[in-house]
């Protein structure tokens, strides 16, 4: 499947939304995004309010309930959650603002929101700056033509390579059988990744997310996979 691949877009996704915007949620957006948004990507350790001793990066956050329970597990990491959906944005800043607080709440010391691309940000970043990076339940582009849109891609593949440090881990989840078959494929012809075969059952560490609730739900398998950075 890989051996005809095209070259990536150069944007993969760009501010959507799915149903409308209820008022809070547009407040949400205009009033408290631009105050929880990281911005520091030159000095990932820099762009908290506390000290962190490590940076975590997840790409696409969904509801951002897996990262705010990671980030929780978590204390002493920097958490950078990125997603471009609209929704998912005002699914997690209403999770970590209470009503009412809108114009005045500060983001959590040690997390922030990356709104964009988030390949926009790994090219910011410098050499061996992250600790972990989580890939949960993509958007499957299940089809063949939409294959240069899904982020296990090998031009990602050596961009998380680098940003890692050596020994970093990798956790990508994914309940489709089409990008599980296309993971196993493209993991398989790699050498930046330790990539042993995924397990079955959820590992301990790993917080449940919305997605993996509707796949079991709706009698799918779910796999997550552990890769280690290579030297």
């Amino acid at each position: 499947m890989t051996q005809s691949l095209k070259p990536q877009p150069e944007r993969l996704y760009g501010r959507q939304r799915g149903h409308p915007l209820r008022a809070r949620q547009q407040r949400l957006l205009e009033d408290v995004l631009p105050r929880f948004t990281f911005a520091s990507a030159e000095n990932p350790t820099a762009g908290f309010s506390t000290p962190v001793s490590r940076v975590f990066l997840e790409i696409g956050f969904g509801g951002g309930e897996h990262a705010a329970a990671q980030s929780e597990m978590n204390p002493d990491v920097g958490y950078i959650a990125s997603e471009v959906f609209e929704n998912g944005l005002c699914s997690l800043m209403s999770r970590l603002v209470p009503e009412g607080q809108d114009e005045t709440a500060e983001p959590p010391p040690h997390f922030r929101i990356w709104p964009e691309d988030a390949r926009q940000l790994l090219k910011d970043m410098p050499d061996n700056s992250l600790d972990r990076a989580y890939l949960m339940f993509p958007d499957p582009w299940p089809k063949s033509r939409h294959a240069k849109r899904r982020f296990i891609h090998p031009e990602n593949l050596k961009e998380v390579h680098r940003v890692l440090k050596p020994g970093a881990i990798w956790r990508v989840a994914s309940d489709h059988p089409v990008y599980q078959e296309w993971v196993t494929e493209v993991m398989g012809k790699q050498d930046l990744f330790d990539a042993p075969p995924p397990e079955t059952e959820r590992p301990e560490g790993w917080s449940p997310t919305r997605y993996e609730a509707k796949a079991f739900r709706e009698g799918r398998q779910p796999f997550y996979w552990t890769f280690t950075r290579r030297p």
